[in-house]
């Protein structure tokens, strides 16, 4: 991540601290981009993946041929902030779902990078998987590509196959 980019998020927590709203852009990856609670083009990105949850969840647990790098998007509360982390793997609980949190923290302090950690279904907001090179699913991270530089979104499209 680029010092700019570090300093503007310094920023944002620094002014806006009750309101932040950071996403993690890709496991791969730990850009971030904060968003206001309610933002309605991340609430819609939300909606749409809960509302094909259960057909992932079904997908995720017989992986056709092709297909890999099964991942939920869990939103983690630290105080006033929340922070979006993709999960890699993860594997269902009596609980709920327990797995691997696979981005760098940028706002919260109560979790770790590669820390295992149990969630529920209300804590998901976002699915994705790899099927033959192309990202399917990862609704957020489409609209995080609309604040990205055009440069940094056609990088990410390229090096990790999204098609939006």
């Amino acid at each position: 991540m680029t010092l700019a980019v570090r300093a503007a998020l310094c920023l944002i927590c620094v002014l806006a601290p009750a309101i932040a709203d950071a996403q993690a852009t890709d496991p791969n990856d730990d850009r971030v981009t904060i968003f206001a609670p309610g933002d309605p083009e991340m609430a819609a990105a939300t909606k749409q993946a809960l509302s094909s949850l259960d057909e992932f969840l079904v997908l995720a647990d017989s992986p056709p041929a092709g297909t890999s790098r099964f991942k939920l998007k869990v939103k983690v509360k630290d105080g006033n902030i929340t922070e979006h982390f993709w999960v890699v793997p993860f594997r269902r609980t009596e609980a709920g779902f327990v797995g691997i949190l696979s981005n760098q923290p940028a706002e919260v302090h109560n979790v770790v990078l590669g820390q295992n950690i149990e969630f529920t279904r209300d804590d998901i907001s976002d699915w994705g998987y790899t099927r033959n090179g192309h990202q399917v699913g990862s609704f957020t991270v489409c609209v995080m590509f609309k604040r990205m530089s055009k440069e940094e979104a056609d990088d990410m499209r390229a090096k990790y196959g999204f098609d939006c």
